[in-house]
């Protein structure tokens, strides 16, 4: 009798784990459909950069030659101020003591990163040695470029099946 018991609770746990798995293992048939949707920020600023550059400094034989090249030095500054605003600036610093008194300092400056969308407001002198650049950068704009490339995405809808 105590062996009956026995084999009855062994079968019953054994058609019970098999059942178990059998559920179980059909979760793993069911499929699924994921419905996405464009994320967009709710307002977009716009970035304005303005960059200066020496025409008497410039490398060339004649005033017009510095004077483009000024205008090119000064458009090339203000791209870099955009790209200070966008991605921000890298400091690295070293200082190094000899007898508890500073002996060496450094301080290095350096920007990186696409600045894609800028539009050129102004290009202009400014007294008589000096050329200006102002840029302006919409980000709505720039949003719209990343979108015609990168379509960022979050889960709209999941349905199962």
């Amino acid at each position: 009798m105590v062996k009956r018991r026995i084999k009855h609770s062994v079968m019953l746990l054994t058609s019970v784990l098999v059942s178990a798995s059998i559920l179980s293992g059909c979760s793993l048939f069911v499929d699924k459909h994921v419905e996405w949707e464009t994320v967009e920020p709710e307002s977009y600023p716009t970035l304005t950069a303005v960059g200066y550059a020496p025409i008497a400094s410039q490398r060339g034989e004649s005033e017009t030659v510095k004077m483009l090249m000024a205008i090119k030095a000064s458009k090339l500054e203000a791209y870099r101020e955009l790209a200070e605003q966008v991605y921000g600036q890298r400091i690295e610093g070293s200082q190094s003591l000899s007898s508890l008194v500073v002996s060496n300092e450094t301080l290095k400056a350096s920007v990186e990163g696409v600045i894609r969308g800028a539009k050129i407001i102004k290009s202009y002198p400014v007294g008589e040695d000096t050329y200006a650049t102002e840029l302006e950068l919409d980000m709505q704009r720039v949003y719209d470029i990343y979108l015609s490339t990168a379509k960022p995405r979050r889960i709209k809808d999941i349905k199962y099946y």
